[in-house]
């Protein structure tokens, strides 16, 4: 079975103390903590008593989402990853999450990469200090400035930064960026979410289509899977789900133990 987390936008409306009690009760090894949503982070507590409720809680903190437009690099972009660095360190994560810019500009062959190395050699030291991992996760929309895993794979080995650094494998947006490289020997973390709906193309997916997988998704996520799992990768497989109907599941806890159910039957399946 994978090891399986929990990243709080699949159950977005939860608070801190719950997300941990959903996590446990699911499941998962472990969660990934974010701040872009409803409330204070981890509920307002400060994040070393966070950590603490989590270890109880025989749970891990994989990831502190997000140092968002992280390859816009600016003055005030690096004060916004110092902070988020500084509460990850404080709450025991492994790493914090670093999304790029999804806004149309910076996409030039050329541009995308200097502005990329840019971002990630100033980062580099940051994340050293802390003893925390970088997340880099390419978006794989049209308008993202670091669409393809090639990008950040060229410019994370020509900086040497292979134990800063590690790619996220969204199955998602690996779908929706055309497939690809895998990379396992530099993913550090995997997004599972399905999408189910027959209507919508790849190119007009979003994230609000984003559901638990299972045997109608479209994504393919169980090749995805066992893929990465044939390369070597043996690292959290984590949910992240966005739709407002996952959002508004009455019992999250048997949705998501059904969807980590699917995923291990049919990984087994396919690898006996």
């Amino acid at each position: 079975m994978p090891a399986f987390a929990l990243n709080h936008m699949t159950v977005a409306g939860a608070s801190f103390a719950e997300l941990l009690d959903i996590a446990r009760a699911a499941g998962a090894r472990g969660i990934e903590a974010r701040t872009d949503l409803a409330g204070p982070l981890f509920d307002g507590l400060d994040p070393a008593e966070a950590g603490r409720r989590l270890r109880a809680a025989g749970l891990r903190l994989f990831a502190l989402a997000e140092v968002k437009r992280f390859n816009d690099w600016s003055d005030d972009r690096a004060g916004e990853a110092a902070a988020l660095i500084a509460t990850a360190r404080a709450a025991g994560a492994e790493g914090v999450a670093l999304i790029p810019r999804n806004d149309g500009a910076g996409l030039g062959n050329g541009e995308r990469q200097a502005n990329l190395r840019i971002a990630l050699r100033e980062l580099e030291p940051m994340l050293k200090e802390a003893g925390l991992k970088g997340f880099v996760e390419p978006l794989g929309f049209a308008g993202c400035a670091l669409r393809h895993k090639q990008d950040a794979v060229d410019v994370i080995t020509a900086l040497g930064a292979e134990d800063t650094f590690a790619l996220v494998h969204d199955t998602f947006h690996h779908t929706l960026a055309g497939g690809g490289p895998i990379f396992a020997e530099l993913t550090g973390m995997v997004h599972v979410s399905g999408v189910t709906d027959p209507e919508p193309t790849f190119d007009e997916m979003e994230d609000a289509h984003r559901v638990l997988v299972d045997g109608a998704d479209r994504l393919g996520n169980v090749a995805q899977l066992r893929a990465l799992a044939e390369a070597g990768y043996d690292g959290p497989v984590s949910f992240e789900c966005f739709a407002p109907e996952v959002h508004a599941l009455a019992d999250p806890v048997a949705a998501i133990r059904a969807s980590m159910a699917y995923l291990d039957g049919r990984l087994a399946a396919v690898t006996a």
